[in-house]
């Protein structure tokens, strides 16, 4: 069995998309005859980052790092986040000639621009400069393919995402929300990158709902005492919400992906979203969702689209196929260098 160490500054207690995919990544490896090795925060002092405590970074020792991966001697190193264990490991593959992919899960030039006075052609340069030294950058959809490949960014690779469609399914508990309908639901972290305020402001019959907790919440909760901020849910409890509301509302217009768009759609819910990437790729013109500059008018729309029609677009997107897709990616990267060797 092969042993892919998986570095990332995104872990437990984190709730997010790049921790969901991780975990779910580690999950199904070994179904492939990989082992997945997790190199994240714990076990290291960390420290709250800047404008976003509920991130913490990692401080470790000088060394510490390279000493546990010399431990370790990994068949393939994936760094999955461009933070302090993803620097420090880059920088060990560098000196020690070892082959390493990287991945692209987050906006971060954006998220950090949203919060600071920093273009976001300076932070591109540092990300481009990072992911350029490895074999490969795994990049979620197509639109982000281009938009990377426009900004300079080489050796990019598919890898998509998958729902668990047994967790999220439209027959769960639709009686835990016990509001007035229409439900129009968010879910995801609740900062200034993903632009909630798009959605608590549109004027819309029934009622609204936030899950998820973030660095904005307090702020929208006082702005909009009208709507339903339930803080974070996991699981099944996750599960039913998703099942009991009638619209998922995705506001964000900086999102790689959107994990949660497949979990909603799962679960029956048609989407309503603007038409940039992270819901072109996901919904696009699949019939499961709006996607419209009018986020009112797409919400208002997507209350007609069957509930059997979401779930049946979500269901072509499976974990197993992401991770097979995944490690495709490694074995080619292997190859490529295998066969330029003996060349």
């Amino acid at each position: 069995m092969s042993r892919i160490l998986i570095a990332s500054d995104a872990w437990h207690p984190q709730i997010n998309g790049v921790v969901r995919t991780l975990e779910r990544l580690s999950r199904h490896l070994p179904e492939f005859g990989a082992d997945a090795i997790m190199l994240t925060p714990d076990g290291f002092n960390t420290v709250p980052c800047p404008t976003y405590p509920e991130i913490r970074l990692t401080v470790a020792p000088p060394g510490s790092i390279a000493r546990k991966l010399d431990a370790i001697d990994p068949d393939h190193v994936h760094i999955a986040t461009e933070g302090p264990i993803g620097f420090a490991v880059r920088r060990w593959c560098i000196r020690r000639r070892r082959l390493f992919t990287t991945s692209y899960h987050t906006r971060f030039p954006e998220y950090l621009a949203a919060r600071l006075p920093i273009p976001v052609n300076w932070t591109y340069a540092m990300l481009r400069g990072f992911h350029n030294a490895g074999s490969g950058c795994m990049v979620s959809t197509r639109s982000m393919e281009q938009e990377l490949q426009g900004r300079g960014f080489r050796n990019l690779m598919r890898w998509s995402r998958g729902v668990d469609a047994e967790i999220f399914h439209p027959g769960r508990n639709r009686a835990v929300l016990d509001l007035p309908r229409p439900i129009y639901l968010y879910v995801g972290r609740v900062a200034v990158e993903k632009n909630i305020g798009a959605f608590l402001d549109l004027k819309l019959p029934g009622s609204k709902v936030v899950v998820g907790d973030g660095p904005a919440l307090e702020g929208l909760r006082r702005a909009h005492p009208e709507v339903s901020f339930l803080g974070t849910r996991v699981g099944t409890e996750l599960a039913d919400i998703y099942a009991a509301s009638d619209c998922f509302v995705f506001p964000s217009r900086t999102d790689t992906f959107g994990v949660v768009m497949l979990e909603a759609m799962a679960s029956g819910l048609p989407v309503a979203a603007f038409p940039v990437a992270g819901p072109r790729d996901v919904v696009g013109n699949s019939g499961a969702g709006i996607l419209d500059e009018n986020l009112q008018a797409a919400a208002l729309a997507a209350l007609a689209i069957p509930r059997e029609r979401c779930r049946q677009i979500a269901l072509q997107s499976s974990w197993q196929s992401a991770t097979r897709q995944f490690l495709d990616n490694v074995s080619g990267v292997h190859r490529t260098f295998a066969s330029h060797a003996f060349a």
